[in-house]
């Protein structure tokens, strides 16, 4: 039954659309309006702006770290058996992990109030979020089994995954509070539409020399695997009504959760800005469609013990049932519908960024120069930037971080290019452009992560892209 539970997650979170995304290429583009999902506090000039769905915003991220497809499926001449052996189990850390994140926009847009100074946006997207620690004891377990490791604990710690799938209505406003000042904040309704997760695992599995067989067994197990919707989703593969299951769940039918994202800018002088924003501080209540099941308890089992010749004088003894029995009473096993709270994997962006060069031509139909007014001061926005950003996500082993570096440069109000370098557990090449081109109102952006690796994307650790369009209109300066 867990199994099964297991496989059908597997199809959801992987082989339908394949770590927290970071979107770094999107971070403070403030040309594209999707930047203020990843910063309610950016610096906006809109007057108002729509997206086209299902396009608005599409964004798709995978990572391996530690392995890659090519190291064990390539023509290389080696024995698949030896590469498994070598460069997953052996070399493979519980610190690697197999993660993904897909968005998908399905509305999208904003405004500006009766005051200039402040800027509403507001919509609903769809996230699928997984992640999965390499488990390492497991795995050697399985694939070697313990008749050389007499005397190993096998940690049973290592099994750490999450994974969910789940619609986001949000509301946000952006307020220039003074000549130097922007923030925002956005409110986030959660409904989630199926969840697993098991990240606080204990015990282990040892093998030693028992005392009245060869070998005892001992088990000392907390393991739990909790899921909300899954059940429903399975069910839903068996009456081939999986969209109406998904659509029912993501509009309020599933699970309810409230979140907030926080953002600034602040700008040290007119061509130094700092940026931080901090999103999905937020929790989901599952209170419906649960299955939770629950390993706890501890036994040492030395096999079946058959007393010759008294055992064959009872025709009707199970001996295999008894020892099942006889585990199940030690380590009992146990499936609850006892509803949990999950915590969002809070994400942190903050950046510092450099402006040079010759202002830019105004982007609203005007005769001047390109700026931002707010409390007696102009803003001038240039041709190039360069900085630099911080990422950081919080994961079930503690948080995950990456740098990276870019140069922006604007070509008139016509295309802007934005390009990085970042460095991650996954990549420490990591390549990406994003361009974004407006043509009139019509506004369309695409970007790319390590582009180093597309020449041999079988032996890539990561990709990553995003693409949207847009109908924007200008506030007149």
């Amino acid at each position: 039954m867990i199994f099964r539970r297991f496989l059908v997650a597997s199809i959801l979170w992987i082989g339908l659309f394949a770590h927290a995304q970071n979107k770094q290429l999107l971070y403070d583009f403030t040309e594209i309006p999707q930047a203020l999902m990843i910063n309610p506090g950016m610096e906006t000039d809109f007057k108002w702006y729509a997206g086209l769905t299902p396009l608005s915003g599409i964004s798709f991220q995978a990572g391996s770290s530690g392995i890659t497809v090519n190291d064990l499926f390539a023509n290389d001449g080696l024995d698949f058996n030896d590469k498994v052996r070598d460069r997953a189990i052996n070399d493979l850390s519980i610190r690697d992990e197999l993660s993904g994140t897909f968005q998908i926009e399905l509305l999208n847009g904003g405004f500006r109030g009766k005051d200039p100074n402040v800027f509403y946006s507001f919509g609903m997207y769809g996230e699928v979020d997984f992640i999965n620690y390499w488990p390492k004891d497991y795995a050697i377990l399985a694939f070697e089994g313990n008749a050389d490791r007499i005397n190993e604990r096998f940690d049973l710690s290592h099994l750490k995954t999450r994974g969910e799938m789940l619609n986001v209505f949000h509301f946000g406003i952006n307020k220039r509070m003074n000549r130097s000042l922007i923030i925002g904040a956005r409110g986030k309704i959660y409904s989630s539409i199926s969840d697993f997760n098991s990240s606080k695992n204990k015990g282990y599995f040892v093998t030693t020399e028992g005392e009245n067989n060869i070998f005892a067994n001992t088990l000392d197990a907390d393991l739990e695997l909790r899921t909300s919707g899954i059940n429903e989703i399975e069910k839903a593969i068996d009456d081939e009504n999986v969209p109406g299951t998904i659509i029912k769940r993501g509009f309020f039918g599933g699970n309810l959760g409230l979140g907030v994202d926080l953002g600034f800018t602040y700008f040290l002088n007119e061509q130094t800005v700092l940026t931080a924003s901090l999103l999905d501080v937020g929790f989901i209540y599952h209170a419906n469609a649960i299955e939770n099941f629950s390993l706890k308890g501890n036994s040492t089992i030395e096999g079946i013990e058959i007393i010759l010749p008294d055992a064959l004088l009872d025709p009707d003894a199970d001996f295999w049932e008894d020892l099942v029995d006889e585990v199940e009473a030690l380590v009992p096993f146990a499936e609850t519908t006892n509803g949990y709270i999950t915590y969002r994997p809070t994400k942190l962006y903050a950046s510092i960024r450099y402006n040079f060069g010759e202002p830019t031509q105004a982007s609203a139909d005007c005769d001047c120069d390109y700026g931002i007014s707010g409390g007696g001061r102009l803003i001038t926005k240039y041709r190039n930037s360069i900085g630099g950003q911080l990422y950081m996500v919080n994961r079930p082993r503690g948080p995950q971080s990456a740098i990276t570096a870019f140069y922006q440069r604007r070509f008139g109000n016509f295309m802007a290019l934005k390009t990085t370098y970042t460095a991650d557990k996954f990549t420490l090449t990591n390549i990406g452009l994003g361009v974004n081109f407006q043509a009139g109102p019509v506004n369309l952006y695409f970007m790319a992560d390590n582009l180093l690796a597309y020449q041999n994307i079988a032996a890539s650790n990561y990709a990553s892209f995003q693409f949207g369009l847009n109908i924007i209109s200008w506030e007149k300066k």
